[in-house]
């Protein structure tokens, strides 16, 4: 009678379930079309470093940036196969379900993209790229994938959203983009993901994505532009209201509902404060009342590489602490990694995968220019639910 009353307290006491959401920009890409299959299938040592954190970090839920994609999905399962084998005495991981499809960089568009004079080449395909596939993503998850309900909007025209923020031309006369080229060119630079995933907290839509970087374009600014307005399709796909013009690949219309349960992720490149983004870019995000945004992930090994590595660091006015990426000493470190739930998920545990030097795993991280970052998540506790 007696242990079975310590069970029912125990199990009373006991805390709330909660799972890893994480998303890691992994810089596996290639130039070449099967480059990073090649370098896979041989052996590659940034990839061995990268499942090892991988496995250390252990996420429930894990996006990655920038692994190529192939129809086959050929890479994936290489990819896969290094987290499947321990890495630095890590403890294998492995991923049951995954979601994967196909994205605009590297398809060419047949239009002079770029403004110097002819087509063809990485910026002028439909989001930049050397081949098809190249900079893709892919989902991981150690819960099942509710695949038919997944929606992309990769082929959502970027004249399509409203107030849409057009580049001009240099000139400030018309626009940089002619309207016949103008109202083809998709919004997303990869693609745009609502993959519903079945977890032990119930469904959560996870919102996927890759905006491209702000910079590497002119006066115009048309990536940053492209770049703020991919970041408003995320805000404006958890706003029923401000969302209900949105159609995606498979022509279903509209935003998330308001009940629903999600989590953004993705390498968003735009800095709070930092950078070179549109200003108010990350803003549409992390001031959006149907996200939870207090819980910052921070690391001590990002503040030890601001100050090692100096230049623009000195000068930023953001935390060094939560910076997500390193990048060269004239752009600086940047918060551009983002993990960012829905009211009614909370925040219990968090943070970016970056030791100080000669912690254990510093020496993995300078496998990409992006570090891992996660929370752990519960269900809000009724007291704490919007």
């Amino acid at each position: 009678m007696i242990s079975a009353l310590l069970l029912s307290l125990a199990l009373m006491c006991a805390a709330p379930p909660s799972i890893r959401i994480a998303t890691f920009n992994v810089a596996l890409e290639s130039a070449e079309a099967r480059g990073m299959i090649e370098r896979l299938s041989a052996g590659d040592a940034r990839a061995v470093q990268i499942a090892a954190i991988i496995q250390t970090v252990r996420p429930d839920i894990l996006l990655i940036n920038e692994l190529d994609f192939d129809p086959e999905g050929e890479a994936a399962e290489l990819f896969l196969g290094y987290l499947e084998r321990p890495q630095y005495g890590q403890a294998p991981i492995r991923y049951p379900h995954r979601f994967l499809a196909p994205v605009n960089t590297g398809v060419q568009s047949g239009f002079d993209l770029d403004g110097d004079g002819k087509p063809g080449g990485a910026a002028d395909a439909l989001g930049f790229g050397h081949h098809p596939g190249h900079y893709g993503m892919l989902l991981l998850s150690r819960f099942p994938i509710l695949h038919d309900e997944a929606r992309t909007f990769r082929h959502f025209r970027w004249a399509a959203m409203p107030g849409a923020l057009r580049p001009p031309a240099a000139s400030g006369e018309g626009w940089f983009w002619p309207d016949w080229i103008w109202e083809q060119l998709p919004l997303s630079s990869k693609s745009h993901w609502v993959v519903p995933v079945a977890t032990p907290l119930g469904r959560i839509d996870v919102i996927a994505a890759h905006p491209t970087p702000p910079v590497f374009d002119g006066p115009e600014r048309r990536n940053a532009r492209r770049n703020h307005d991919e970041i408003r399709l995320i805000a404006e796909l958890i706003d029923p209201e401000r969302g209900a013009y949105l159609v995606d690949d498979r022509g279903r219309t509209g935003a998330l509902p308001a009940e629903a349960l999600a989590v953004v992720l993705g390498d968003l490149n735009a800095d709070p404060v930092d950078g070179a983004s549109w200003p108010g870019a990350i803003a549409q995000l992390l001031e959006h009342p149907r996200l939870q945004t207090d819980f910052v992930p921070r690391s001590q090994g990002a503040v030890a590489s601001a100050q090692r590595r100096g230049g623009a660091n000195l000068e930023q006015r953001g935390d060094p602490a939560a910076d997500t990426a390193e990048f060269s000493p004239e752009v600086g470190n940047l918060r551009v990694d983002y993990v960012l739930p829905s009211r009614g998920l909370c925040a219990v545990d968090g943070g970016v995968f970056w030791p100080k030097p000669g912690e254990p795993g510093s020496e993995w991280v300078e496998a990409s220019d992006h570090r891992l970052v996660w929370l752990d998540l519960i269900l809000c506790p009724a007291d704490e639910a919007p």
